[in-house]
């Protein structure tokens, strides 16, 4: 039974960091794409970030570029966010998500596999 665990969520300030982890089990992710969403009050759920378990290779929305980092280790089969310079419009509830495809997809209902969320709030 496939199943993805938030962690890391939190209340910060503008300007400060967080990192996100979301543990991964019941399956083998080869050739799986690990994303991030975020779904902010009244906001559709968007894309964020995400990853190729077994390349490595990263893609991220232009709103987070050069502001946090995602990553994975294989070891402990685990997704990391690090979101640093948090801005009040990264206020959202954070979903980690699986995609059984190696091509890029931004779309969430490409994604086969949800984690329950984790809340981040950033106060100004």
């Amino acid at each position: 039974q496939v199943q993805l665990v938030e962690s890391g969520g939190g209340l910060v300030q503008a300007g400060d960091s967080l990192r996100l982890s979301c543990a991964a089990s019941g399956r083998s992710y080869s050739n799986y794409i690990m994303g991030w969403f975020r779904q902010a009050p009244g906001k559709e759920r968007e894309f964020v970030s995400g990853i190729k378990w077994t390349l490595g290779s990263t893609y991220y929305a232009d709103s987070v570029k050069g502001r946090f980092t995602i990553s994975r280790d294989k070891t402990k089969n685990t997704v990391y966010l690090q979101m640093n310079s948090l801005k009040p419009e990264d206020t959202a509830v954070y979903y980690c998500a699986a995609r059984g495809s190696s091509y890029w997809s931004i779309d969430a209902d490409e994604y086969s596999y949800w984690g329950q969320g984790t809340q981040a709030t950033v106060s100004s």
